[in-house]
């Protein structure tokens, strides 16, 4: 099942105070970028964001799920509604993210 284009546009929104947010449409869904880093995505209108150190701190009892058959397992972001949250976890995990490297 692909993700809404409605769905996306209330993430987008949610967490519209982070620094410099987009995203990418992928095979029906839709990867999230923060600073250029991707940080997760909306995958089956649901948004999961990668499991890495600063988000299992910032959600200790978060619920993991796979975006897709095969994949790895990523976290479910169920707090939508506290943008200060969002900007918080979407910075910290682009924080903790290593940089591309340039060609």
């Amino acid at each position: 099942m692909a993700s809404s284009k409605e769905y996306l546009n209330f993430i987008l929104e949610q967490i519209s105070q982070a620094d410099d947010v987009s995203y990418r449409p992928m095979m029906g869904e839709f990867i999230i970028y923060c600073r250029g880093k991707n940080i997760g995505g909306v995958y089956d209108d649901r948004f999961l964001v990668k499991p890495v150190e600063a988000a299992k701190r910032l959600m200790p009892n978060g619920q993991y799920e796979k975006p897709y058959d095969g994949a790895k397992a990523m976290l479910l972001v169920d707090n939508l509604d506290d943008k200060d949250f969002l900007k918080q976890l979407i910075e910290s995990i682009a924080d903790e993210l290593p940089n591309k490297n340039k060609k």
